[in-house]
């Protein structure tokens, strides 16, 4: 359980630093991160759909079964994170003059909920943990990125954005621990939680993360696009011989 803990809050550590990924912008420019930001958004729907596909789904159906029961939290997930993001877009745009900071209260939650993923994962096993993990960090430099954006036109200083998002950021720590506690004393937490997740990771790597793809129509950049996600999913696929 010792070690369980360590990986899990050196994850959410990782991930809270992945918050910094605003400063890109400010040392690469505006235009060159817009002309490469599209290779790390497809890199990660392929990581977050091999996730789910490659470890979580094998993961949960050799430990709970292929039950009805495990599929309608598989779609649980996704109905989840859809209302979430239904909340939180609806928060961004009830007051202008405060979306930067109902944008570090969104992104808490969603950090709190991102380290509570990461601690279900390890507590069901090391390979799970990693690859979750890698698939949320993918997933957050670009999300990060557009969050400095947004507090920068907010109004917020560069350094007092960064500063902010991170504690934002920090929320991931306190999901973590409640994550272990509860798993320590339910053993069935975890397991149960996975599919959820699978769901959620499923609904942002196809709602989200696609139809943003599909905004640039050019050739090039589609074979670019798909050799991306591809790469994530092999790159996801290649974990699984940390078990072996």
């Amino acid at each position: 359980m010792i070690m369980i803990i360590f990986y899990t809050l050196l994850s959410v550590l990782i991930v809270s630093i992945v918050s910094f990924a605003g400063i890109i912008t400010l040392l690469l420019g505006k235009e060159l991160l817009s002309k490469s930001v599209f290779i790390l958004v497809s890199l990660a729907a392929g990581v977050l759909l091999g996730d789910v596909f490659v470890h979580i789904i094998p993961e949960v159906y050799e430990e709970l079964g292929s039950t009805p029961a495990v599929s309608l939290a598989f779609i649980g997930g996704i109905v989840l994170f859809f209302a979430l993001e239904k909340i939180l877009h609806w928060h961004h745009h009830t007051q202008e003059h405060a979306v930067g900071g109902m944008v570090l209260v969104g992104d808490g939650v969603h950090n709190f909920i991102d380290g509570l993923i990461i601690a279900a994962s390890y507590l069901v096993s090391f390979e799970v943990g990693l690859g979750t993990t890698i698939a949320i960090i993918l997933h957050e430099i670009p999300q990060e990125i557009g969050n400095f954006g947004v507090l920068l036109h907010a109004g917020y200083g560069r350094a007092k954005a960064l500063w902010y998002n991170f504690i934002s950021a920090l929320a991931a720590v306190g999901g973590a621990i409640a994550g272990l506690a509860v798993g320590g004393v339910n053993e069935q937490f975890a397991l149960w939680l996975l599919p959820v997740t699978g769901g959620g990771f499923i609904y942002i790597a196809l709602s989200d993360i696609v139809p943003e793809l599909h905004k640039d129509s050019r050739l090039s950049r589609g074979v670019i696009q798909v050799a991306s996600i591809c790469a994530g999913i092999a790159f996801m696929t290649s974990l699984l011989f940390l078990e072996s």
